[in-house]
C-alpha cells in the first residue's frame, strides 16, 4: 500500500514538474521575459527544496514519515494553484501585430499596410518606461516564481523519506525492484505532463473569453501563447489527491526476517557499548534539539569525508547540470531548430522520448536483481550505459537545420545571405513605407522568403480577415531576381524545408536510443548511494545528494543555459509600450552549438570522475574482503558488507571505527 501511494505521489510531482517544463515557452511569451529570467523562475522549484531538504531528510526520518509526505503533497497542490493565479488577474493577451487597426475596424479588403504605419514609430517613441511598469503583467511572474518555490518545498519529503521507508521495511534483494517500479510509474508523470502540456498549448491562452476568429496567429507562430494555466490547475488537483492515502498509513511496518542481522548487531552494540552508556545513562526517548544537532553534524562529517560518496556526488553534479539545462529548453530547441509548434514539441517528447526512459529504468532494476549486482557491478553497468548514451547524443550536432530565411535579418531582400549582425530592415522596395522595425508580425511570401511584416514586404492591399488575411501587390517580392510569380504574402513564417523534416526524424531516433541507454543504468546508479553509506545514514545521504543537486545544478543550470540562448537571438519582440519583449527569432546554428555544446561540455568531465570513483570503490572493497567472490558471476560482497563491518567493528567496541570503515 505504501509503494502504491508513493508511486502515485511520484506521478503527481513529476506531472507538476513537467507541466512547468512544457510551459516555459508559453510563460516567456505571455510575460515578455528573456530565457534567463524564465530559467530563474524554473529554478525557484529547487530553491524551495534547498530551504528545507537537509532538515526534512534528517529529522523527518525520526517523525511519522507517511504524514510528513502527506503534508508535502498538500503543499505541492497549493503551489500549483498559486502558479496558475496570475492568469485570472491579468487582462487579455495582446500580442504584437501591425494589422490590429484593420481588425478592430472590421475591414476585410483594400487596406494598405503602409498607411497603417505612418505614426507607429512616433507613438512608440512617446511611450515611457513607466507605462511598461504600470502594465498588469509586469511583475505577475513573481507569483509563478513563488508558486513554483512552494511546490519545491512540498516535494522535499517524498523522495528521501519515501525511499528510506521502503529500504527499511522491504527485503534487501527486493529494494532495487521496488525502486525501479517506483521510478517507472513515476515516469508516467512526465509522459502525461508533456501530453497535457501539448493539449494546453493548442488552446489559446484566453480560450472561452475572446473571439478566436479575430486571432491572426496560429500555434506555429512565435507569438502564440497556449492555455498554460490550465495544466497547473489539473496538477494541483492531482497533488491534493496524492496526499490523502498517506494520512492513513502507519509510522512503521513489520521488518522482514532478513533484517534481523541489523537488529542483532544493534542489540550487540547496546550490550557491549559500555562507554556509550556511561556518557548517556538515561537515553530519553524525546531527544533534545542540541543532541540532535550534534548528531546531525557528526553524521554530515562522516558522509562528506567518504571519498566514494564525495566523488560520486561531483560526478552526478555535472551530469545533472547538463540534464536539467537540456530538458528545460528542449521543447524550445525543437521549435526553433526544426520549426515545430510548442504543442507538437511537447507531444513528441511525451510520446517518443519518455516511454523508452521508463522501460529502461524498469529493465535496469530487473537486470540488477537477476544478476544480483553488488556495488561494483552496478557501477560498471551504470557508467558504461551512461557513456554510451553520451556518445550517441553527440550525433545531434550533425542533424541540425539552417536558419529561417528572413528578409533583412538572415538574408537580403534579393535572397542573398548577409553577415550575422548586419540587419538591413529597409530596402529600395519598401523605402516609401514608414514601417515599424521593432514589431514582429511575420508574413510568408510566395517566393519562400519570410518578411518581418507586410509593411516591410512593401504590400499595398489586403484581403480577408483574421488568420486568412492575404496581402497583395508586395513590391519586395519583385526585388528577388529569381522570382517571377505572384507578389502575395500570407500571415506567419514560412515553414522549414523538407530536408529539415528528415533531420528532425533522425534527431528523434537518436533521442529515443540515447534516452533508453541512459535510463538502463539509472536504477543501479541510484542504488550506489545506499550501498556505500552506513544504514542509519541512508536517509541523510539521499537528502544531502538531492540538496547538492538542487543547489548547484537545479538552480543555476536553467539560468546560465537561458542566458547563453538569449545571446543567439536575432529578433526581439516588443511590448505594447515599446520596450523589449520575448525573443521571436534565433540564429539556429548558434542556438544548436550553444545548447548542445554546453550540455556536452558539462557531461564530458563527469566520466573522468567516474574512473576515480571506480578506483576508490574497488580498492575499498578489495581491502575489506580478500575472499574470492566469483560465484558464477555473483557479486554479493557489497550487499553484505554493512553486516560484516558491524559484527567485526562492534566486537572491537569502537563505534567510530565502524562508521569510518563502512562508509
Amino acid at each position: 500500500m505504501f509503494l502504491a501511494a508513493l508511486s502515485f505521489s511520484y506521478f503527481s510531482k513529476a506531472l507538476s514538474g513537467t507541466i512547468m517544463k512544457s510551459s516555459v515557452t508559453q510563460i516567456e511569451r505571455r510575460f515578455d521575459l528573456p530565457s534567463s529570467t524564465v530559467g530563474f523562475i524554473d529554478g525557484s522549484f529547487e530553491m524551495g527544496n534547498l530551504l528545507v531538504i537537509a532538515f526534512v531528510s534528517y529529522f523527518g526520518a525520526k517523525l511519522h514519515r507517511p504524514k510528513v509526505i502527506a503534508v508535502g503533497c498538500f503543499t505541492m497542490a497549493l503551489g500549483s494553484l498559486l502558479t496558475a493565479m496570475p492568469h485570472f488577474f491579468m487582462g487579455y493577451y495582446k500580442y504584437e501585430t501591425t494589422s490590429h487597426t484593420a481588425s478592430s475596424a472590421n475591414l476585410t479588403s483594400r487596406i494598405n499596410p503602409c498607411s497603417l504605419h505612418q505614426d507607429v514609430n512616433k507613438t512608440l517613441l512617446e511611450a515611457s518606461k513607466s507605462d511598461c511598469e504600470k502594465e498588469p503583467s509586469s511583475y505577475m511572474w513573481i507569483y509563478i516564481l513563488l508558486g513554483n518555490m512552494l511546490r519545491g518545498i512540498g516535494e522535499t519529503p517524498i523522495t528521501p523519506l519515501g525511499i528510506s521507508y521502503l529500504d527499511d521495511f522491504a527485503k534487501e534483494e527486493d529494494v532495487p525492484v521496488y525502486v525501479a517500479c517506483l521510478h517507472t510509474i513515476g515516469m508516467f508523470g512526465p509522459m502525461f505532463g508533456f501530453l497535457l502540456g501539448s493539449l494546453c498549448a493548442k488552446l489559446y491562452v484566453d480560450v472561452g473569453f475572446v473571439d478566436l476568429g479575430s486571432i491572426t496567429i496560429t500555434p506555429q507562430d512565435s507569438r502564440w501563447v497556449g492555455a498554460w494555466w490550465l495544466g497547473f490547475l489539473i496538477g494541483g488537483v492531482i497533488s491534493f489527491l496524492a496526499a490523502i492515502p498517506f494520512c492513513f498509513l502507519p509510522k512503521s511496518l513489520k521488518r522482514p526476517a532478513e533484517a534481523n542481522h541489523d537488529k542483532t548487531s544493534s542489540s550487540l552494540l547496546a550490550n557491549m557499548g559500555a562507554i556509550t552508556k556511561t556518557l548517556t545513562p538515561a537515553e530519553p526517548k524525546p531527544m533534545k534539539w542540541s543532541t540532535m544537532m550534534k548528531d546531525f553534524y557528526t553524521s554530515l562529517k562522516k558522509i562528506l569525508s567518504n571519498r566514494m560518496y564525495f566523488t560520486f556526488l561531483c560526478c552526478s553534479l555535472l551530469q545533472f547540470s547538463s540534464f536539467i539545462g537540456f530538458l528545460t529548453y528542449k521543447p524550445k530547441y525543437m521549435e526553433q531548430q526544426y520549426g515545430q509548434s510548442t504543442s507538437k514539441s511537447n507531444f513528441l517528447i511525451g510520446l517518443t522520448s519518455l516511454p523508452p526512459v521508463g522501460i529502461g529504468i524498469f529493465l535496469g532494476g530487473l537486470i540488477m536483481k537477476k544478476y544480483k549486482m553488488g556495488i561494483i557491478g552496478a557501477t560498471k553497468f551504470a557508467f558504461s550505459m551512461s557513456f554510451l548514451a553520451y556518445v550517441l547524443t553527440l550525433l545531434h550536432f550533425f542533424v541540425g537545420c539552417e536558419n529561417h530565411v528572413v528578409a533583412g535579418i538572415t538574408v537580403s531582400y534579393d535572397g542573398k545571405p548577409i553577415p550575422y549582425h548586419e540587419n538591413a530592415m529597409f530596402s529600395d522596395c519598401n523605402s516609401d513605407c514608414k514601417c515599424a522595425t521593432n514589431v514582429w508580425d511575420p508574413v510568408c511570401g510566395d517566393n519562400g522568403l519570410t518578411y518581418i511584416s507586410a509593411c516591410l514586404a512593401g504590400c499595398t492591399t489586403s484581403v480577408g480577415h483574421g488568420k486568412s488575411m492575404v496581402f497583395h501587390n508586395c513590391s519586395c517580392l519583385e526585388a528577388s531576381s529569381l522570382w517571377s510569380g505572384n507578389n502575395s504574402v500570407t500571415l506567419g513564417q514560412c515553414p522549414k524545408s523538407d530536408d529539415c523534416s528528415m533531420k528532425f526524424i533522425y534527431y528523434t531516433v537518436i533521442q529515443v536510443i540515447s534516452g533508453f541507454c541512459y535510463a538502463l543504468g539509472g536504477t543501479p546508479a541510484y542504488m550506489i548511494i545506499f550501498r556505500c553509506v552506513q544504514p542509519e545514514l541512508k536517509s541523510l545521504a539521499v537528502g544531502l545528494y538531492t540538496l547538492i543537486m538542487r543547489m548547484l545544478a537545479g538552480i543555476p543550470a536553467p539560468v546560465y543555459f537561458g542566458a547563453l540562448i538569449d545571446k543567439t537571438c536575432l529578433k526581439w519582440g516588443s511590448r505594447s509600450c515599446g520596450q523589449r519583449g520575448a525573443c521571436r527569432l534565433y540564429d539556429s546554428n548558434a542556438y544548436r552549438y550553444v545548447y548542445l555544446g554546453l550540455s556536452a561540455l558539462l557531461r564530458g568531465p563527469s566520466y573522468l570522475l567516474a574512473i576515480f570513483f571506480f578506483i576508490f570503490l574497488k580498492k575499498h572493497f578489495q581491502n575489506k574482503n580478500s575472499r574470492p567472490t566469483e560465484n558464477g558471476g555473483k557479486e554479493d560482497v557489497p550487499m553484505n558488507k554493512d553486516d560484516n563491518c558491524k559484527s567485526k567493528e562492534n566486537l572491537a567496541g569502537s563505534l567510530d571505527a565502524e562508521n569510518e570503515s563502512c562508509i
